[in-house]
């Protein structure tokens, strides 16, 4: 799978980059104060297979061309947001980011999932670590809430456009089963992609 990564000046970019590359995916990183232009060239000129939008600090809205990305990406490219990627993906799609109930940061907590989805496939239970004093407060229509904390969404899926979001950080050695967690997404976006192109 051909990936490309949207970079918000993060930290925990390139741990998200060895992930995939270990699960056998190509990864271009390109950052979000890249001219979208640039962006849009690069990822049509790639084949590009699933555009991921890397956590970050600040809100979405401060985050370079990402918004304007998701407006151009949706429908065209299946979308993994993880944090501020995740709250991106809600917000340009008519939902709403407020604060959390309490701020999180390097802290791992327990999730209430939806074992039925294929994002959770082998996994029985999770702990997850987080990094954020934001959240999606509404989701978008369209899309569904995978897992919660606390009455706080912490994943969700909008299968019709091909996008998934974590509030959490599956790439942190603080999440048990992180690894699983990204192979399954990118089977999820991967067999949704395939099965476009084959209504096309």
């Amino acid at each position: 799978m051909r990936i490309t990564l949207l970079d918000n000046f993060d930290s925990f970019t390139y741990n998200l980059v060895e992930q995939f590359c270990l699960l056998g995916a190509e990864v271009r990183v390109m950052r979000n104060d890249t001219p979208l232009p640039t962006i849009q060239a690069a990822l049509l000129a790639d084949g590009c297979e699933l555009l991921v939008l890397s956590p970050g600090p600040g809100r979405p809205e401060d985050a370079g061309c990402m918004l304007e990305l998701l407006a151009w990406a949706r429908g065209r490219l299946p979308v993994l947001g993880v944090c501020l990627g995740h709250q991106a993906l809600a917000l340009a799609a008519g939902g709403a980011v407020g604060e959390a109930r309490k701020p999180l940061h390097g802290k791992s907590t327990s999730l209430r999932f939806d074992q039925r989805h294929p994002l959770f496939d082998g996994i029985a239970d999770l702990r997850v670590a987080r990094y954020h004093s934001l959240v999606v407060s509404r989701l978008p229509e369209g899309s569904d809430c995978l897992a919660d904390a606390d009455g706080e969404i912490m994943a969700m899926a909008d299968p019709r456009n091909r996008q998934l979001g974590l509030q959490f950080h599956p790439e942190s050695i603080l999440t048990t089963h992180g690894q699983r967690l990204l192979e399954n997404a990118l089977l999820w976006c991967g067999a949704l992609a395939v099965r476009e192109r084959l209504r096309a």
